[in-house]
């Protein structure tokens, strides 16, 4: 049999077709090491174990957050050997394994989003109250998801519209994305947006912590409530959101009052705006007694200043008076029906009246 003899070139090209061909995509898992980012895009990595490694090649865009050497990485990629760089897998998904790995890679990725300010408490929004429909986010088929709806149905009840995720595993992350996007994106969007599940492993929860989730739960338009039924470990999504529940039960207290409270709420506030009314009402009367008594005060001091003024012109009026003058003795001559001011307008034969106090009297000049 005849050896064939290759071109390097076709040599690569013949490995390739073989490994597409006798692999489909493979998993790998192993500790990492020489994690380097080559120009904020590419990145180059090894997973080893105690005998050998293999090389990793990927973009950013693929990792699920913060790495570094050390960590125990499970990675699923395609293997193909490069022309000029040799043997290596490109990948295409990232998973953490182990609760050291997800507390360390979860460690990282909180620094870094903490320091971009996305758990910042001023930016958190106040969920509305007694809200009428809200967007839940979650697997249909979980505990967490009857314990929520069993909760509101019992309480005052709402609207709640649904978007089934996995919670866990490769595609959660994914999933719950698109349930973010979903709901920002409708014609009539949500008043509230509620992502929930039930407790589990750190591996379980994983998604919960990954860059993109907690991202977009951080980005959402919509105000957000994050329920995650694991009280030891606080994930990143639950720090983004603008309010975190210890439960998908208590996610549904916190947006659903109890009816009898409610009632007693109410009843409470008719009581304090009746008990205000009538405060207002009984100091309105106050008020009025005491203006009516100002006004008083003011019309009857304003009628004696009248008065006053009255009889200065009475009296004034009075001097002036030229009867009053008669009374004193003197007498008013008229001629021809004219007051005679001085004697130089009489001459003899002229015919005068005089008037006195009581009566006139007719008389002739001389």
């Amino acid at each position: 049999m005849i050896q064939p003899t290759y071109g390097v070139s076709d040599f690569v090209a013949v490995c390739n077709q073989i490994l597409n061909v006798s692999f489909s995509p493979v998993t790998i898992v192993g500790e990492l090491a020489n994690f380097r980012i080559s120009k904020n895009r590419w990145v180059y990595f090894d997973l080893k174990d105690d005998f050998s490694s293999v090389k990793f090649f990927c973009s950013v865009y693929t990792l699920p957050g913060p790495l570094e050497d050390g960590m125990v990485l499970v990675v699923t990629g395609s293997p193909n050997l490069h022309p000029r760089f040799g043997f290596s897998i490109t990948v295409q998904s990232i998973q953490l394994q182990g609760e050291g790995t997800i507390k360390k890679a979860a460690n990282l990725l909180e620094a870094k989003l903490e320091k971009e300010g996305l758990f910042d408490k001023n930016r958190k929004r106040t969920l509305p109250r007694l809200p009428e429909h809200v967007g839940l986010i979650t697997s249909l088929e979980s505990a967490a998801y009857g314990d929520f709806v069993k909760v509101v149905s019992a309480r005052w009840g709402l609207s709640v519209f649904t978007y089934d995720v996995q919670v866990q595993g490769e595609e959660a992350a994914r999933q719950i994305i698109g349930g973010v996007n979903y709901f920002t994106r409708t014609a009539k969007p949500p008043e509230v947006l509620v992502i929930i599940r039930g407790g589990g492993s750190a591996d379980d929860l994983q998604a919960f912590s990954s860059e993109a989730v907690t991202r977009a739960i951080a980005g959402s338009r919509i105000p957000t409530l994050v329920a995650i039924g694991h009280e030891r470990d606080i994930s990143l999504s639950e720090k983004a959101a603008d309010m975190r529940a210890s439960t998908p039960s208590n996610a549904a207290e916190i947006l659903v009052p109890n009816k009898i409270d409610e009632i007693k709420r109410i009843r409470h506030l008719l009581n304090l705006a009746d008990q205000k009314v009538k405060n207002s009402l009984k100091f309105e009367i106050t008020q009025t007694g005491h203006h009516k008594t100002q006004l008083n005060s003011l019309i009857a001091n304003k009628v004696a200043s009248l008065e006053r003024a009255l009889n200065e012109y009475r009296q004034k009026a009075e001097l002036l008076d030229p009867t009053n003058i008669l009374k004193r003795g003197y007498t008013i001559i008229r001629m021809a029906g004219k007051v005679v001011s001085s004697s130089k307008k009489l001459n003899e034969d002229q015919e005068i009246n005089i008037q006195f106090k009581d009566g006139v009297k007719s008389a002739k000049i001389i």
